[in-house]
């Protein structure tokens, strides 16, 4: 079965907000590549469109919108996503995912490009413990 992270970025507010995602949920997103709008509704957050902006797998490996299809790819990298330089002109060969969304992905990036009337914070509030009676 297949769970992803969601990290749904809110731009308006400057807030982050983390959705466990697996089964069904899980499965309206594979396939859809890095820079793709997807519907909020599957995930809990009805009303909302969310772009996709990027992910990683299991041992931490960023994915790049523009490597297209799937799997990982060993690529020679100045200075984006991926590799930070530490001198001038330094170059070096990383591994990283492609755009395309596949089981092995663990966490994925989005953020918000359309809400509803409900806030974020009243869609993801969690039940809070009845209070003891005494």
């Amino acid at each position: 079965m297949v769970e992803f992270k969601v990290v749904v970025s809110e731009p308006a507010n400057g807030r982050a907000y983390t959705l466990p995602v697996s089964g069904g949920q899980a499965n309206t997103l594979i396939g859809k590549k890095i820079g793709d709008e997807v519907d909020g509704a599957p995930l809990g957050l009805p009303g909302y469109r969310l772009k996709i902006t990027g992910g990683s797998d299991r041992d931490g490996t960023p994915a790049r919108a523009d490597l297209p299809g799937l799997g990982r790819l060993k690529v020679l990298l100045s200075e984006s996503t991926g590799f930070h330089p530490r001198q001038e002109g330094q170059r070096r060969r990383k591994s990283i995912r492609r755009s395309e969304i596949a089981p092995e992905y663990v966490q994925i990036n989005t953020k918000v490009i359309s809400r509803s009337e409900k806030s974020l914070d009243e869609l993801l509030a969690k039940e809070k413990p009845a209070e003891k009676a005494g």
